[in-house]
């Protein structure tokens, strides 16, 4: 008897087992939504709707699982946990979210609530208006696809397809996406924004357009309520007559500044003219451009392209009115649209172009190269005829020296300054001034040497024709004669101070940069492209979906559409993080 008492015991223990054993694999019971006021009626028309209608006291207030619901009429299926709400529907989530529509719908087994009508959605920075909202309480996501508009504390933002992601703040808008602000208007293809900070991302191609500039970029972000931005890939600013293209481009709308690093073009229309580097700072409400790292102006005169470049170049003034700066180992090249005439190029210290006045000084330690002529002095003036932007005068103040080389030797003229008038972009006059000397190898129509000249006046006045000296003519000579080749010795056929540096001379753009070393450009930092999100709406069964049949969903608004990619799902695109060549 005792044992079969144990037998049992033992049965009973091992069904005890099995029931704590299967608990945890059972699927946990859904709680149901509570109505907590309205006034209720059954109508048998609707056999499973429980229909709550406000009162005196109010409207219909309906709770779940941390969700508040009010309405002016609720159709309660408790049999699948279900409401549908009609007339002024209010929802909100903790103090966070609050959703209002004409009317929503409210699973309780899946959360999952709809909601149409003039729905407005609202967390504590924005307010979104939308014609359809889906959202979804477990994955804490809203989603639009038939157009919306967020409001912002700083502007408005529309777009076709939208999505928020409330634990962090995020809206993703996709396709036809707008940001009106009182300052500018935003177009982008994809745009994330952060409502927290008005961050926003910008994917594709995008533009942002005010009074005063557009900007375009293909990788972008901006602070809306800070006004400034950063953008890659293909970015560019355009500035009325200037349009700024870097690698990189950081922007401030407060300041009316920009700056570009690494691959830089400036481009100016109205002038005519492109300046190049590897770092570049534009202001717009001073007319400014500085740029550095290979900094290389380039600007057409007449058919002819003039280029300048320093280790550092600013260029200032309203569009009619240019300045043009150039800082430190300074140098220019002039290639004529004739290639049988020698280029004109020169390097200095420092240079200062005036495009007005159609001025070009040579600042410190200048030398110039026209024709065969190699000229310097403390301080070198290009004139240019502003009309036909011809060169017209050469001016060469104090310590002027001209050198010219002979099959013999070296033509030489010094004096306290130099006056040169052009032809056609050729010397073919020079007046030497004060304390004027000479040696030249005067020769006949035959070209034939007649002898040297030594000669020292108060001036001198010299002719060329292509740019070779023809002849002299001295104003109050002084001392001097021409010397047969054998009375004069080769030691004094050099004036004092004459340096032949014809290996320093520009014979084309590329010297321009001859012994300087490539810059070091940084490497550019890339924004991230977006997170690649599951779809909203996840591939389930009907079954799985779990729709009551009183519901205005169906499965088929549960699928995910290909037109909803975003345009970078779509086509793919590579990271920015880049290190462009280190170009010239």
């Amino acid at each position: 008897m005792q044992k079969k008492i144990q037998h049992i015991l033992f049965l009973l223990l091992l069904l005890y087992t099995g029931v704590l054993l299967a608990q945890p694999n059972q699927e946990k019971e859904k709680t149901k939504v509570d109505i907590q006021s309205g006034y209720l009626e059954r109508t048998a028309n609707l056999p499973d709707a429980f229909i709550y209608t406000k009162d005196t006291e109010g409207q219909v207030y309906i709770v779940h699982e941390g969700i508040k619901m009010w309405c002016n009429q609720a159709y309660v299926y408790l049999k699948d946990n279900f409401v549908k709400a009609y007339g002024e529907v209010k929802i909100k989530q903790g103090d966070t979210i609050s959703m209002n529509s004409n009317y929503a719908e409210y699973n309780g087994n899946t959360q999952f609530a709809f909601a149409s009508g003039s729905v407005v959605f609202k967390e504590p920075k924005t307010t979104l208006k939308t014609d359809t909202l889906y959202f979804d309480r477990v994955k804490q996501e809203a989603y639009y696809r038939s157009g919306g508009t967020v409001i912002d504390t700083a502007s408005k933002l529309t777009s076709r397809i939208g999505r928020y992601f409330a634990e962090r703040k995020n809206y993703q808008f996709r396709s036809d996406v707008k940001i009106v602000n009182p300052k500018y208007t935003i177009h982008s293809q994809q745009l994330n924004f952060y409502s927290e900070t008005g961050a926003a991302y910008l994917y594709g191609p995008s533009t942002i357009v005010s009074d005063s500039s557009t900007v375009y970029c293909e990788r972008g972000f901006y602070d809306t309520r800070g006004d400034t931005g950063y953008f890659v890939k293909n970015a560019k600013v355009d500035y009325e007559s200037r349009t700024l293209y870097g690698d990189s481009i950081f922007f401030d709308r407060n300041k009316s500044f920009a700056s570009a690093t690494n691959n830089i073009k400036v481009i100016d229309t109205m002038n005519q003219s492109v300046i190049r580097g590897h770092y570049a700072e534009v202001y717009r409400q001073k007319d400014s451009v500085f740029i550095t790292k290979r900094a290389l102006a380039i600007t057409l005169q007449e058919r002819d392209s003039v280029f300048i470049h320093a280790d550092t170049l600013q260029i200032t003034g309203k569009p009619e009115s240019r300045i043009l700066k150039g800082f430190y180992s300074a140098r220019f090249f002039k290639q004529s649209s004739n290639p049988a005439e020698e280029p004109t190029s020169g390097k200095c210290d420092s240079i200062f172009v005036n495009q007005k006045k159609g001025i070009t000084k040579l600042l410190r330690r200048p030398i110039l190269w026209t024709g065969e002529n190699q000229m310097t002095g403390d301080t070198i003036h290009l004139i240019n005829n502003i009309k036909t932007e011809e060169l017209d005068t050469l001016k060469v103040f104090d310590n002027a020296f001209l050198a010219q080389r002979d099959s013999l030797g070296y033509n030489q003229v010094k004096g306290q300054r130099l006056i040169g008038l052009f032809t056609n972009n050729e010397l073919d006059t020079v007046n030497i001034d004060k304390n004027a000397r000479v040696i030249y190898f005067a020769r006949n129509d035959k070209n034939e040497l007649i002898g040297i000249n030594n000669t020292v006046s108060s001036s001198i006045q010299m002719y060329m024709e292509q740019q070779e000296i023809q002849g002299i003519r001295f104003i109050k000579k002084g001392t001097g004669k021409i010397y047969p080749v054998s009375k004069l010795p080769v030691e004094a056929r050099i004036l004092p101070g004459f340096q032949w540096r014809v290996e320093e001379r520009l014979r084309s753009k590329e010297d321009l940069f001859k012994g300087k070393p490539a810059p070091i450009l940084p490497k550019i930092k890339g924004i991230q492209l977006p997170e690649d999100e599951a779809e909203f709406f996840e591939e389930k069964t009907e079954e799985e979906l779990n729709i009551p049949s009183a519901s205005k969903l169906n499965a088929a608004v549960f699928k995910n559409r290909p037109q909803d990619n975003p345009p970078e799902k779509q086509k793919g695109l590579e990271d920015v993080d880049q290190n462009e060549d280190q170009g010239n």
